[in-house]
């Protein structure tokens, strides 16, 4: 009998670590090829591991709630043969995703050309002290954002397996800079710049709150503990500023209400309004190439593609954000069915691992619950996110030839949350009319 060495496979682009949330086979069990031998999760989506060969899962080396890298190896399985076998190389991938389109958000000074260099296993990294070492790409992200240098990072003692630095190791960190009034170091890429101590300003203590009598403790899961560091991360980087217009959506509307049984009737599926308002998008974001950004340090990263993410509520109550690559070069049918596609497998835990990244401006419907409006957390690293509210008709005015006239007209608001750093009042409003407008001017006469 010989040994085969079971590896976490790869899991995406930038994935490079995972959860082992349950052992699906325990050890002395027998496990036939491509079955399930434990449940992962990243980030944002949960999947599953399966086994490559057909052996007895002798040995596991992970347990439950412990965090692998990509390549480690997680179980010896006993198989057919004799001596050890050699693992494959890690192509199966496993469905999972990262916490935040991290390539293009990880230039810390010194590791930047090193993070265009990972591939399928960890990217190793030298810190100032030359010593070998690995940083995820939550790590840096997190580093990138707080404005720590390459010096620091190999400062801060890590907790995690083969002293690795893990995400509460920077934060640990950070807090005990923060209270010393330490030096702040800047993640600028030009080049140098005069370092200056900051400001001292008191630490702001962790709220403590007691439950009372009769009060039940629940537990964050591990997506809403992620969606919470995610909205901090989000308020801390980026200065929000809100617009909001009010569309006239009646010929939308009117039009959508006259083709959805047919298209229904020839594609097999529903047309949504969610489809229509992301065209408007794109065409918005062609116009005004300046909202479709990422910021890194001072930089603006002015994208290529328009890649939407679009805001979906999970059973759970939980939030997750898939992405339609390339939305500009899709017509409407591809749109919908893009739409339908990730939403349904959002819903069933069933997205894949290029599914929720590389979103460039996102999307949100909150009009699917009855609210009228809101102002929505920016999706970092982006630099805007647009909302919708629900339609609802209301009087209006409107100018016609013989004079002014209270009609009854479909209406609804739009908000948009942009990063002040980079997107000023003028541009922001301007792009939010220009995607109203589209909405509007909506062709009634429009084929599909």
């Amino acid at each position: 009998m010989g040994i085969f060495k079971l590896v976490l496979p790869k899991m995406g682009e930038s994935v490079s670590e995972a959860t082992l949330t349950k052992w699906v086979k325990a050890v002395g069990e027998r496990i036939d090829e491509d079955e399930t031998v434990v449940e992962v999760a990243t980030d944002k989506v949960d999947s599953e591991v399966p086994s490559p060969v057909q052996g007895i899962l002798k040995e596991i080396l992970f347990e439950e709630g412990q965090v692998a890298q990509v390549g480690d190896v997680i179980a010896l399985l006993e198989v057919e043969g004799a001596g050890d076998v050699e693992e494959p190389v890690a192509t199966t991938a496993v469905e999972a995703t990262t916490y935040e389109e991290k390539k293009h958000e990880t230039s810390i000074p010194g590791l930047d050309v090193l993070e265009r260099q990972s591939t399928v296993s960890p990217t190793r990294e030298r810190s100032a002290t030359n010593e070998e070492r690995f940083y995820s790409p939550l790590v840096k992200s997190i580093a990138q954002q707080e404005g720590l240098s390459t010096e620091e990072l190999g400062e801060i003692s890590g907790s995690g397996s083969d002293g690795r630095v893990t995400k509460q190791d920077v934060l640990n960190y950070i807090s005990q800079r923060s209270n010393s009034g330490s030096v702040s170091r800047l993640a600028v890429n030009a080049g140098p710049v005069e370092v200056k101590p900051e400001k001292q300003v008191p630490a702001t203590p962790a709220q403590v709150v007691k439950a009372n009598n009769g009060d039940e403790i629940i537990e964050m899961d591990r997506m809403r503990r992620l969606i919470a560091d995610h909205m901090v991360n989000s308020i801390r980087t980026s200065p929000h500023v809100f617009s909001v217009v009010e569309a006239d959506v009646t010929n939308l509307v009117n039009w959508r209400n006259k083709v959805k049984d047919s298209f229904k009737k020839r594609e097999g599926e529903n047309i949504t309004f969610t489809p229509l308002i992301i065209e408007a998008i794109t065409k918005a974001l062609k116009d005004f190439p300046m909202i479709n950004v990422s910021v890194d340090g001072h930089n603006i990263i002015k994208r290529k593609h328009i890649n939407i993410g679009m805001a979906a509520a999970l059973p759970s109550g939980n939030l997750i954000v898939p992405v339609i690559k390339d939305a500009d070069q899709l017509s409407l049918v591809g749109l919908s069915k893009a739409v339908n596609d990730l939403a349904v497998r959002a819903r069933g835990n069933q997205l894949k691992p290029d599914d929720t990244q590389g979103g460039t401006f996102t999307f949100t419907n909150i009009g699917a619950f009855g609210n009228i409006f809101g102002m929505p957390i920016i999706n970092q690293p982006q630099a805007a996110i647009l909302a919708v509210g629900t339609i609802t008709k209301k009087p209006a005015v409107l100018e016609t030839e013989a004079g002014d006239v209270i009609a009854i007209r479909h209406m609804m608001y739009l908000t948009m949350s942009y990063d002040h750093r980079v997107i000023d009042g003028a541009l922001g409003g301007t792009f939010l009319k220009r995607v109203g407008d589209y909405l509007e001017n909506w062709d009634k006469d429009r084929e599909i």
